[in-house]
């Protein structure tokens, strides 16, 4: 019969199957106590500018941002439609077809801005809005002194937006501007450019007619601009296109047009002052 063990040797033995995992698992213990023992864990490192330019700039790489000209446009362009005037007998005539102007929805009920020589000696009046909805117009009431026409269409399409107007007191030299129209009757149509000058004034090619206080700008306008809205970085109506200056005898750009400013436009629409 073999002799039995003594509680010291027990202890001893178990020690030994054991002092690697109780070692181990101490270790852990230790080191857990360490990270999560009050003001023990590492503390989070404060984001620089530079940390934040540098994220900025990896958004701005994964999807640009759309181009200020880009964002005003949208915002004005379920507001602009396309205008038509029709004269007596002339229904089927090529010319009378492709003779357009442009024109911008200011108020919901379908009341539009455009130049009075757009529409001036017209039987009829045709509008297109953005949607492609076709519409008759008649003109509401006109101000040859500032070559603008109100013209209300006599029906509308569903969820017609009008456009949002700004006061044209507050530009300056050099501002953002776009216009948006039917140059040659091809459109909607975006041109980019800046404010070159202010209240200004334009004598037609006849010499019938003095403009004053005019916006001057160099985005490209041309025949068919006529009643576009002019429209700042924020996307707002600041002016209706109204003429170009131009040399030569198509009545082509050459890099200086005029809006009439908003304030007086609307005015003519009965639209509150700025």
């Amino acid at each position: 019969m073999g002799k039995a063990a003594s509680p010291a040797s027990s202890w001893r033995d178990l020690y030994k199957r054991r002092r690697k995992p109780l070692l181990a698992g101490g270790a852990a213990a230790v080191v857990a106590a360490m990270l999560f023992a009050p003001g023990m864990a590492p503390a989070p490192r404060e984001l620089t500018q530079q940390d934040l330019d540098a994220a900025v700039l990896r958004v701005l790489q994964a999807k640009p941002l759309p181009s200020p000209a880009t964002r005003a446009y949208e915002a004005v362009r379920a507001s602009v439609v396309r205008v038509r005037a029709i004269g007596d007998g002339l229904e089927q005539d090529d010319y009378a077809q492709r003779a357009v102007g442009s024109g911008v929805v200011v108020v919901g009920s379908g009341l539009i801005l455009t130049n009075l020589h757009v529409v001036s000696g017209a039987s009829r009046i045709r509008v297109v809005f953005a949607d492609g909805h076709e519409s008759d117009a008649r003109l509401v009431s006109a101000r040859p002194e500032s070559d603008l026409a109100v013209i209300q269409a006599s029906e509308l399409p569903d969820d017609l937006v009008p456009a949002t107007l700004g006061s044209a007191k507050d530009l300056a030299e050099g501002d953002l501007v776009i216009a948006v129209g039917f140059p040659f009757g091809i459109g909607p149509s975006v041109s980019a450019g800046v404010v070159s000058g202010l209240r200004r004034e334009y004598r037609s090619p006849e010499g019938e007619q003095m403009l004053t206080d005019l916006i001057q700008f160099d985005a490209a306008a041309n025949p068919g601009s006529s009643g576009g809205p002019l429209v700042n970085a924020a996307g707002e109506v600041v002016g209706i296109v109204t003429a170009i200056l131009s040399p030569g005898e198509q009545g082509s750009f050459a890099g200086i047009a005029f809006a009439v400013p908003i304030q007086t436009a609307a005015a003519a629409a009965g639209l509150p002052p700025f």
